[in-house]
């Protein structure tokens, strides 16, 4: 493994994983959120200043076989011209006769992005088993295997060097996070984005200042049951909030009306509520809740106690006394790792709880506490809001961070480190 910062890209190609994965307006197709473009260039920056030139391969959406117009990476060239201050090139298939052509001429300075990577099924490696005999699946698989084999060599040929700057895709064995970098035996690295990600998930984890309090929202139980368990052996507190809550609040025998529950992790609430005990953690759920008669922004709304559901009526978000306690163990932490809305904020009429919760976390990280906070919705609420600023970190990683914290190995950092 080579370090970024004394590795020689004096007439050197870099091929960078990059996670462009943006949301696009529906319409128009044009970039509404560049965070992620933006926070790749300080990588290909440092390349390009220090004589080298870069390719850029990312997945876009989740194509279903093959080229789809609405996930092509053509359509962040003209953010990422502007973000880069000059022109950059595309390859209209990352396999094609272009795509090599194109990458061989690359001269010192100059940039080229390569189309969609899920274009092609190697990528993920998905094998269909439906019909098949175990012995026909086995074959099949190995088939992939193979394939991908192939395609990481056809990538890794384009370049001299990798670097895997897409933290956000970590967690997944692909052919651009996992199988390429076996073609790079010692010239692999990590990109800035995915050296700082890693940096702030071990102060998180190893090094953190107590009180330490986890605010684990959304909508199943299921996503956050192993992230749970491992924090439980963390932190003083773990907040839970959003959907999830309801699986908890019948799992203790409250009454939860048509709040969605997994009826099948009940005992796992149980267990969980056990644990946390046994460790002396406080687990805080709710005590108040916004119950609504439809998911709808026009719905008619009660304020009503957590245990107390009615039917016909689902929790859409926390109440005001929720709030107000939940506030002030947050006030009061020195680490808050956050992940996960308290309520469906993408509504306006039951975003006040994610909001406010957001504020607190702001406020908190305004006194000294060291606050992360990741997850696909949960930054975007943050940002909506017009806190993600005041955080110590805003993860670009949900997946990736959820399963680093439950103590897994990332096949994207195993790639680069062994």
């Amino acid at each position: 493994m080579e370090n970024i910062d004394n590795y020689n890209f004096e007439g050197k190609k870099a091929i960078i994983r990059v996670d462009f994965n943006v949301p696009l307006n529906k319409e128009t197709f044009v970039v509404t959120d560049e965070t992620r473009i933006a926070e790749a260039l300080p990588t290909v920056n440092w390349i390009l200043n220090n004589g080298g030139s870069v390719i850029l391969m990312s997945h876009m959406g989740r194509p279903k076989g093959g080229p789809e117009v609405k996930y092509s990476l053509v359509l962040v060239i003209q953010t990422l011209n502007r973000l880069l201050n000059r022109e950059v090139k595309f390859a209209e298939d990352c396999l094609g006769k272009s795509a090599k052509e194109m990458a061989k001429a690359l001269m010192p300075g100059e940039v080229l992005l390569l189309e969609n990577l899920r274009f092609h099924e190697e990528e993920e490696g998905k094998v269909k088993k439906d019909g098949l005999t175990e012995e026909e699946a086995k074959k099949k698989k190995a088939e992939m295997k193979e394939r991908q084999r192939k395609m990481a060599e056809q990538l890794a040929s384009y370049a001299d060097v990798y670097i895997n700057d897409a933290f956000g895709t970590a967690h997944r064995a692909h052919v651009s996070t996992s199988v390429i970098a076996e073609f790079f035996p010692n010239d692999k690295m990590f990109g800035y984005l995915m050296l700082s990600e890693l940096s702030a998930l071990k102060r998180i984890l190893f090094k953190p200042r107590k009180p330490f309090t986890a605010i684990i929202g959304g909508a199943k139980a299921t996503d956050k049951i192993d992230v749970i368990e491992s924090l439980i052996d963390k932190v003083d507190n773990i907040i839970i909030g959003g959907g999830m809550t309801y699986t908890f609040i019948k799992a203790r025998g409250g009454k939860i009306g048509n709040s969605l529950c997994e009826e099948d992790k009940l005992d796992v609430a149980r267990y969980l509520i056990n644990k946390a005990k046994e460790k002396n953690v406080k687990i805080l759920l709710p005590v108040d809740q916004v119950i609504a008669d439809n998911f709808d922004n026009n719905a008619k709304t009660k304020i009503v106690k957590i245990d107390e559901g009615q039917d016909g009526w689902m929790g859409l978000d926390i109440g005001e006394e929720t709030i107000k306690q939940f506030s002030e163990v947050i006030e009061n932490s020195e680490t808050i790792l956050w992940n996960g809305p308290m309520g469906v904020f993408e509504l306006q009429k039951f975003q006040h709880g994610t909001r406010s919760l957001a504020k607190a976390v702001a406020g908190a990280t305004t006194k000294g506490a060291y606050s992360l906070v990741g997850g696909g919705d949960t930054v975007a609420s943050v940002n909506k809001f017009g806190f993600g600023h005041r955080y110590s970190y805003v993860s670009t990683g949900g997946g990736a961070m959820l399963e680093y914290i439950e103590g897994k190995i990332l096949p994207g950092v195993k790639a680069i480190i062994l």
